[in-house]
């Protein structure tokens, strides 16, 4: 059961802290808590934060308001990113939030893959919060969810030409080609590798391969299914494990975004998470499902959530309680294993 008391006077206490991390990883302590409130466990959110906390980062400086007018040249702009605190805090004390919501989502979609998906990640968590209670702080972590999405803006290479014959996700993750071993070049973030997709022409295609009509919360199990399989045949390392996590909490986070949006948003959404995740794939992998038959583990939910809090690593948590809320609405063994292997190579 959910259980959100100490939500609120958690996210208070860390409402100076930016986006980012001392260490210039992003701030996961706002998406875990949340995470830990959905499965239950807000119990364990203060002795989880006491931890996290010493790495926390205050925000940075202002650098130049945001207008309705001039907002389009502030995407994608990193020195922008209290102004857009500050541009959606305002917003979203003026205007009901679903408003804001749905015109912006509409507007960052195509620049999904921001921060390597961490903003619509957040964006998720905060507009679930919200829709349960809607309180002055979850607005606030709303404003910073979007913020952080409109400051990291990346769009990926994109053709809607393709001729490929359009499969159901499942299907269609075959027919994505990955950059070659020999090719790739890893400079420390996920987001620089997917900045090299410029350089890799089949990949612009891809947004158009898969066939997402139909109803959008079913299509989104497809994503989360299929991703948390590219997960199971990819993830190795610590690396490849955190890779591997945002192609099912992207898609994931859609969810808590559905139902505030109009339908051609949700359509647009659906594609863009398909991409994102591709992208990863492509930068990252080497084959899109498992080389053997996907296994349930013997671990009971419940077990499983006590092994996410026991772990203690922010992905850990986060995949966890995704990877249950996929599983309970669609069973597949994909997230159930996903989630227990993500335990064996993430510690805190």
């Amino acid at each position: 059961m959910v259980s959100y008391a100490n939500l609120d006077e958690t996210l208070e206490s860390m409402a100076e802290a930016g986006p980012d991390l001392k260490n210039g990883m992003s701030n996961h302590a706002p998406m875990a808590i949340e995470a830990m409130c959905a499965m239950g466990r807000d119990d364990a959110v203060t002795r989880w934060l006491d931890k996290y906390r010493a790495g926390l980062a205050p925000r940075p400086p202002q650098f130049s308001p945001i207008t309705s007018q001039d907002w389009q040249a502030a995407l994608g702009d990193f020195r922008h990113t209290t102004d857009w605190f500050e541009f959606f805090h305002n917003r979203l004390k003026e205007q009901p939030w679903r408003e804001v919501l749905d015109v912006w989502v509409a507007r960052l979609t195509p620049g999904i893959s921001a921060s390597a998906t961490h903003g619509v990640i957040r964006t998720g968590h905060a507009a679930r919060a919200v829709a349960l209670a809607d309180t002055p702080v979850r607005r606030r972590e709303l404003a910073d969810g979007l913020a952080s999405w409109a400051a990291a803006f990346q769009l990926l290479p994109t053709d809607l030409t393709s001729t490929v014959t359009k499969a159901r996700p499942r299907m269609a993750i075959f027919e994505v080609a990955v950059v070659p071993p020999e090719e790739r070049k890893f400079t420390g973030t996920i987001t620089a590798s997917l900045e090299r997709l410029d350089e890799f022409p089949p990949f612009a295609p891809v947004i158009g391969f898969a066939d997402l009509s139909g109803e959008p919360s079913a299509t989104i199990s497809e994503l989360t299914d299929t991703f948390a399989r590219v997960y199971l045949a990819n993830a190795h390392d610590t690396l490849s494990t955190i890779v591997f996590i945002h192609g099912v909490t992207s898609a994931a986070a859609l969810r808590s975004l559905l139902p505030h949006l109009r339908a051609e948003i949700a359509h647009d959404a659906l594609r863009y998470a398909w991409q994102a995740g591709c992208a990863l794939y492509v930068a990252f992998g080497h084959q899109p499902v498992p080389a053997r038959e996907i296994e349930s583990p013997r671990e009971s939910r419940e077990t499983l959530i006590d092994m996410a809090i026991a772990n203690g690593d922010e992905h850990a948590i986060k995949f966890t309680e995704a990877c249950l809320r996929e599983h309970a609405l669609n069973p597949s063994p994909a997230y159930l294993a996903a989630a227990r292997h993500a335990f064996d190579i993430l510690k805190s």
